[in-house]
């Protein structure tokens, strides 16, 4: 097998990457998913993300526009109320900062090295409306 080139490949072959039916995911609230069973990586993508979310619970107004938009289910949210980001499974697009309407936004775009508390520490202040003259 070990000289085995495109060639060489069979024009069809049968993947079997899940463990089990991803039926049930929908009923499993995230927190509680066993990501490995419907997935086949099961590796966290942390170690190649270049930038990350990080999340201000002061800011932010449960609107859950970043919940919707969320292309990996990424963020965590229970009765409708953001509890934070599942950073495991998060690949740092950016569509959760981009989508949030509060002024800051409570999801900013950060250096994956940097850390939460230096974050939320230098958090920019609300924009004030300029008058019109």
């Amino acid at each position: 097998m070990a000289n085995v080139g495109w060639d060489e490949v069979n024009d069809a072959a049968l993947l079997n990457p899940f463990e089990n039916s991803m039926q049930d995911l929908v009923n499993t609230a995230q927190s509680d998913r066993d990501y490995s069973l419907f997935s086949s990586f099961s590796a966290s993508t942390a170690s190649w993300r270049v930038v990350k979310p990080i999340y201000n619970s002061d800011v932010c107004i449960h609107c859950q526009n970043c919940w919707v938009y969320c292309p990996d289910s990424a963020i965590l949210s229970e009765e409708k109320k953001m509890q934070g980001i599942d950073y495991d499974h998060c690949k740092g697009c950016g569509i959760c900062a981009d989508v949030c309407p509060t002024n800051p936004k409570s999801l900013i775009m950060y250096e994956e090295a940097t850390v939460e508390d230096s974050a939320l520490a230098s958090w920019p202040e609300k924009k004030k409306k300029e008058k019109k003259a």
